[in-house]
């Protein structure tokens, strides 16, 4: 038996009438309508030339008709390269010319700029697909045969390349096999209780693991349907949540509900889960929402190497500030990042992840790809974390994030949850900033509820009263957003060169 996802997908059809992705207008593709597009997708990838194991690229606005394609590529055997549509031109030409692809789908608005890109790197078809469903792959995919079966792939084949954010260096690109996926979005699944029931409000990306892998594979193999928005649009989502049982999100869509009077407790009562993840929930926001609606949010813990680890129990409690247990087949333990020695409960060290979830490698990068596992075959995450006393893992930081100030280690977690918790901030980033004396000085950059309420000196004061006198920040600067990537993750890379002189 092919072990390739879309046959899992394929052999769970069975009321092909029903919906499974609908969007706000009211336009509806059913489980029948996927299955016939998609085999038509996969025929004209065939038709461009594209055979089990090539890539295709795709810089798409989110649509039904990406889907589709991403479905195409896996009956086709092909690998799935998803960019962010806020990608440049450079950054595409080194992706493309990294990944070789046999064909790049683009927003034909940017059709020119492929095209030139393209011949530059060898790439042997550009075509186009539009944020309305319409382009040229989406015209050839209607000319083709809709009996285009599934290709076979074994479970070690690839089904896809994620790159990297690239904050440390050149953007890597994690090998995603079918097997990953198709065992990652199974113990989700199970985990949080997903049936053919279940309608999810989507309003994720479509080129990151969350709204592509997470969101999307889990609804397909649970028969699911999905309420498919463009993008986050508050007055959009607040309609549609009557319609859905489970939402997906990254924080500041959380944030976004609270700031509107009318997401209250009646308009969420029918809602079975709210998850949370790609960026930290800061434990106001969690408190904040359970206050206000009745739910706790679920918070999970990924990577675009691992995609999910863990989660926080979908019965018992999900304790704000931690991503929960292990889900099912995964190991994780936490070790000295030096050394590797493990670490008893309660010390902080790196996260390091085992399982069928966890990627093949980096994409001709066989030394780095050989450097960031341990002999064993754990992958070491560059995460510090620790479990706590009752087995919850909790997140302190990225190993590049932590700062060493006067030879002592400070996570930026930790302080930025103490100033999150005061009221006159309303989102905080800690970071460590060159310092004559200290080496790093502890620095926070906050976005203030009311820039007159702020006092830097009496955020410092109150800090004091529960921080050790290393931990408290030596400065505190007022900006009026903290700058984000697409999954509202701070890039924090950005604020230490904002802020580099700052104690110079």
């Amino acid at each position: 038996m092919t072990e390739n996802l879309y046959s899992v997908i394929q052999a769970r059809l069975a009321d092909r009438d029903k919906t499974f992705m609908e969007t706000p207008d009211g336009a509806r593709c059913s489980y029948g309508d996927l299955d016939a597009r998609s085999a038509q997708f996969a025929q004209a990838l065939a038709d461009l030339g594209v055979e089990p194991g090539d890539r295709v690229a795709a810089q798409v606005d989110k649509s039904p008709e990406a889907i589709l394609l991403y479905l195409g590529c896996l009956r086709a055997g092909a690998v799935y390269l998803p960019l962010n549509t806020g990608y440049t031109a450079a950054e595409i030409e080194y992706f493309l010319g990294d990944a070789e692809p046999r064909v790049a789908v683009c927003r034909p608005q940017v059709e020119a700029d492929f095209r030139a890109i393209a011949a530059k790197t060898g790439v042997a078809h550009v075509e186009t697909l539009g944020a309305d469903g319409n382009g040229s792959i989406t015209d050839k995919a209607a000319q083709a045969d809709s009996s285009f079966g599934v290709v076979a792939r074994n479970t070690d084949d690839l089904a896809a390349i994620l790159y990297t954010s690239g904050t440390t260096g050149r953007s890597k690109g994690a090998m995603l096999t079918h097997g990953n996926l198709v065992s990652n979005a199974e113990a989700l699944a199970e985990t949080w209780r997903f049936s053919a029931d279940d309608v999810l409000l989507h309003a994720l990306p479509i080129f990151h693991t969350h709204g592509l892998f997470v969101a999307t594979n889990v609804t397909l193999l649970a028969g699911g349907s999905m309420l498919f928005l463009p993008g986050f649009d508050l007055a959009e989502v607040l309609r549609l949540l009557p319609r859905a049982s489970v939402m997906m999100g990254v924080p500041t869509f959380y944030s976004r509900l609270l700031s509107a009077t009318e997401f209250d407790r009646d308009l969420v009562s029918h809602m079975r889960l709210f998850v949370s993840g790609s960026a930290p929930l800061s434990p106001e926001t969690h408190k904040d929402f359970e206050a206000r609606t009745g739910h706790a949010i679920l918070e999970r813990y990924g990577m675009t190497e691992t995609g999910m680890n863990t989660s926080n129990p979908y019965d018992g409690a999900r304790r704000a500030g931690t991503v929960g247990f292990p889900l099912p087949g995964v190991e994780i333990r936490i070790a000295d990042p030096e050394s590797g020695a493990l670490l008893p409960n309660g010390e902080v060290g790196v996260i390091e992840i085992r399982g069928p979830n966890v990627f093949k490698g980096y994409w001709r990068m066989p030394e780095k790809t050989a450097a960031e596992f341990r002999a064993d075959g754990f992958f070491i995450s560059g995460d510090l974390g620790l479990f706590d006393d009752q087995g919850y893992i909790n997140i302190v930081g990225r190993d590049k994030d932590l700062i060493i100030s006067g030879g002592y280690n400070v996570y930026p977690a930790e302080i930025e949850a103490a100033l999150d918790a005061l009221d006159e901030i309303a989102e905080s980033a800690v970071i460590g900033l060159p310092h004559a004396d200290f080496g790093e000085g502890v620095t926070a950059i906050v976005v203030p509820r009311d820039e007159a309420a702020l006092s830097e000196d009496g955020v410092r004061k109150t800090l004091g009263q529960t921080l050790a006198k290393y931990k408290v920040p030596k400065r505190v600067i007022s900006v009026d957003d903290l700058p984000r990537n697409a999954m509202g993750k701070v890039q924090k890379k950005e604020l230490r060169e904002t802020y580099a002189d700052t104690y110079r």
